[in-house]
């Protein structure tokens, strides 16, 4: 995902005189070829990720369209602060592209870590959050996040499926058991552990990449009395999203996704998404507990 962001981003730096790139050191190396092409749209601030969102929302001020990238951590939560009076209380926008996500890069410690980065990113109007869940994906939302006016996070992960579904971020039906059954709606890269959790279960499955906004239009067709809410940032996210769209409707919500306990340990992403729960049998775990009643009566 990272080296589509880095050659589409590359790309858009010709082919559109409003876009910038702001940077914080990260990925520097990999627009040096931009940056000598583009010496004045492309802006290394060094190790100050506040600054980093300063100057983003100065630029958009002019009238540029900065795409401002680094590790979630950095980008999102060492930042919050410039992100909310530099960007929104500006009313200016910018195209925040994240890597490592909640725990791509966790050998590095918990600095690295970043599941609440779009929990952080939802206290704030507007804005648009993209999470692909493979790299086919990525060319596609930062186009349109960039061709837009308004704020958007894409959210990059090296953790992804095994194949790509491109489309705009409604919900997409990608296994359908029929009227009235529970629904599974997994964002991002946690489709294909979802899909294999409930493979031989009665349960409907959805996907999308934006869960900002939300399908809710699409999800209220769906949905029947049980939701199931797969993400690959803070547990429950999303839930506030669901139940608003649904306050009309007696429903049962499960929200699985990164646990609020800081577990202290190393390990790699294969081992935080076991220890989170978020691989196959963990889900299994979840969502059998989840929907044994409902499965029981039928």
């Amino acid at each position: 995902m990272r080296e589509t962001f880095i050659e589409t981003a590359t790309d858009l730096l010709t082919e559109d005189p409003r876009t910038a790139v702001v940077l914080a050191d990260i990925s520097a190396a990999a627009f040096e070829p931009a940056a000598r092409r583009h010496p004045d749209r492309v802006v290394n601030v060094g190790i100050r990720e506040q600054l980093m969102i300063g100057v983003a929302g100065g630029l958009a001020l002019t009238g540029l369209r900065p795409i401002v990238h680094s590790y979630a951590p950095f980008l999102v939560e060492r930042a919050y602060e410039q992100i909310k009076l530099d960007l929104d209380h500006q009313d200016v926008s910018a195209v925040l592209v994240s890597v490592g996500a909640s725990y791509d890069r966790a050998a590095a410690g918990r600095t690295h870590l970043a599941p609440a980065d779009v929990s952080l990113i939802d206290t704030l109007h507007g804005w648009t959050v993209h999470v692909p869940g493979h790299p086919g994906e990525v060319a596609d939302l930062l186009r349109a996040a960039v061709a837009a006016d308004g704020p958007a996070y894409l959210r990059l992960s090296t953790q992804q499926n095994g194949r790509a579904h491109r489309g705009d971020g409604a919900l997409r039906v990608l296994r359908d058991a029929g009227p009235g059954a529970p629904l599974l709606v997994a964002v991002g890269p946690v489709l294909d552990a979802a899909m294999a959790a409930v493979a031989d279960l009665p349960v409907t499955v959805a996907y999308t990449h934006r869960p900002r906004p939300f399908d809710t239009a699409g999800l209220r067709v769906l949905v029947g009395s049980e939701v199931i809410l797969v993400e690959p940032c803070l547990a429950g996210t999303s839930s506030r999203v669901v139940s608003a769209a649904l306050v009309d409707r007696p429903h049962r919500l499960l929200a699985l996704g990164v646990g609020r306990e800081d577990l202290r340990r190393y390990g790699a992403a294969d081992d935080h998404t076991r220890w989170h729960g978020l691989d196959a049998a963990g889900l299994r775990r979840a969502v059998d507990g989840f929907l044994e009643p409902a499965l029981a009566g039928r």
